[in-house]
């Protein structure tokens, strides 16, 4: 029976692979991790995945007959139709990986074995059981080390011709630091954990002192991370409080032309950047409506993401959901 069957959701992170069974009502009735291993060009990798679904089957005497299917979020570039993986750098796989060949034919299975972005997974994940509300509308921005992006239309994924959603590699600033993907300006250059504190490092030296004690410590030449700045911004630190207009200023604008051609029910902020909470979603969302098409401004509604880690396993659960 359809309704007592479980689904397998993971997502494959540079650092762990995440995986969780998933009951068909988005329950999470198991969740685990396993270190991603990227020896040997990641070969080691898809055969970890499969022994840590097969020892959880073990586990609990779970037959090929009790499983939905197996969704999946990945860095690098997605081939939905062939299920295969490539330039996924931090999983050190470059050449295309036959990731869902692999593991159905190790089970014989004939469940459906689906691959998304990993950004596109997790606002999936948000959209079902977070902070989406399960809107037909809905655009996630993670801020981390880089900005990354998931934009949901209609409730479907937009995709494009496979690389849609990449928000964090808008233009967003005249003569801007050189991004990772060689252009210059990016928003993830200025909005991303690793942007702000570069901004922070470029401001110190063309404002005055302000008797800041992130200003001064980066004087001294001692590390400073993005949630120092944000604390201190929070706290009346006059440079602080600078640094997270810049930054928070080029992300609200940005999201402000995401919302003029998306029109989402809601604009979704997660990643480690969002910790700061409130104070980060007031800078912003006065940045949105101060730049965005008035229409549009009062349709859409900017959040706080609230899955955290689990929105990849939730997303990835919900592409066998919606598959089915």
């Amino acid at each position: 029976m359809i309704m007592t069957k479980k689904i397998f959701g993971i997502d494959l992170g540079g650092t762990s692979i995440k995986l969780a069974v998933v009951s068909i009502e988005g329950e999470i009735i198991d969740k685990w991790s396993v270190p991603t291993d990227t020896k040997e060009d990641g070969q080691h990798i898809i055969p970890d995945l499969i022994l840590a679904v097969q020892e959880k089957m073990l586990e609990n005497n779970w037959t090929n007959e009790d499983i939905l299917g197996i969704g999946m979020g990945s860095p690098g570039f997605v081939n939905r139709e062939k299920g295969t993986v490539a330039g996924a750098y931090n999983l050190a796989w470059v050449e295309e990986q036959p990731v869902a060949d692999l593991i159905r034919s190790h089970f014989n299975a004939d469940w459906p074995i689906l691959i998304e972005n990993d950004a596109n997974v997790a606002a999936l994940g948000e959209q079902w059981k977070g902070a989406g509300d399960h809107a037909d509308n809905v655009v996630l921005v993670t801020l981390g080390t880089g900005v990354g992006g998931g934009v949901i239309v209609n409730d479907q994924l937009v995709v494009g011709q496979g690389a849609a959603g990449e928000i964090g590699h808008m233009f967003s600033k005249d003569g801007g630091r050189k991004c990772t993907c060689g252009q210059h300006g990016c928003l993830e250059t200025v909005a991303s954990a690793s942007g702000i504190v570069w901004t922070a490092g470029e401001l110190a030296y063309t404002m005055d002192d302000t008797g800041s004690t992130i200003q001064g410590r980066i004087f001294n030449g001692d590390p400073v991370t993005s949630e120092d700045i944000f604390r201190a911004a929070e706290a009346g630190d006059r440079f602080a409080e600078a640094v997270v207009d810049e930054t928070m200023g080029h992300l609200g604008r940005a999201l402000g032309q995401v919302a003029a051609v998306t029109n989402p029910e809601y604009i979704l902020i997660g990643g480690g950047v969002a910790n700061a909470g409130q104070y980060l979603l007031d800078k912003v969302t006065d940045y949105f409506h101060n730049s965005v098409y008035p229409g549009v401004g009062q349709t859409t509604s900017i959040r706080l993401a609230t899955l955290g880690n689990d929105a990849g396993v939730y997303g990835a659960a919900s592409l066998v959901m919606k598959n089915i």
